[in-house]
């Protein structure tokens, strides 16, 4: 019997092969039998409404009004953002509004210019 690595998230001894790749079972962790790992190069694809990519200081169109939070303010539909900045968390766009200020907004209710 061959011994399979331990999980390389939760370290679990609980793995089994699937395909060309490990599976843990505990964590859901996947990773393929040579060793390179999807998580290794630590960027997240962030998409828009579209399923287009994102990158850092690209222009997107809110697709939808959104009320900011603690304020009677409202980002209506069709406002244009300039010089986006991504970030991790569940509202993966930092920007800056004119009229507003600085927000943060989820990708999902933007689409790229």
């Amino acid at each position: 019997m061959s011994a399979l690595p331990h999980c390389p998230k939760c370290n679990s001894e609980y793995i089994y092969e699937d395909a060309s790749q490990y599976i843990c079972p505990e964590c859901a962790h996947e990773w393929a039998m040579d060793g390179s790992s999807e998580d290794d190069d630590d960027t997240k694809e962030i998409r828009d409404s579209n399923g287009n990519l994102l990158q850092d200081g690209d222009t997107v169109t809110v697709i939808k009004d959104l009320k900011v939070k603690g304020s009677s303010l409202v980002v209506k539909v069709g406002t244009k953002v300039k010089g986006i900045r991504l970030v991790d968390g569940d509202h993966d766009i930092d920007c800056k509004i004119s009229g507003i200020g600085a927000m943060k907004l989820k990708s999902q209710f933007v689409k790229k210019q």
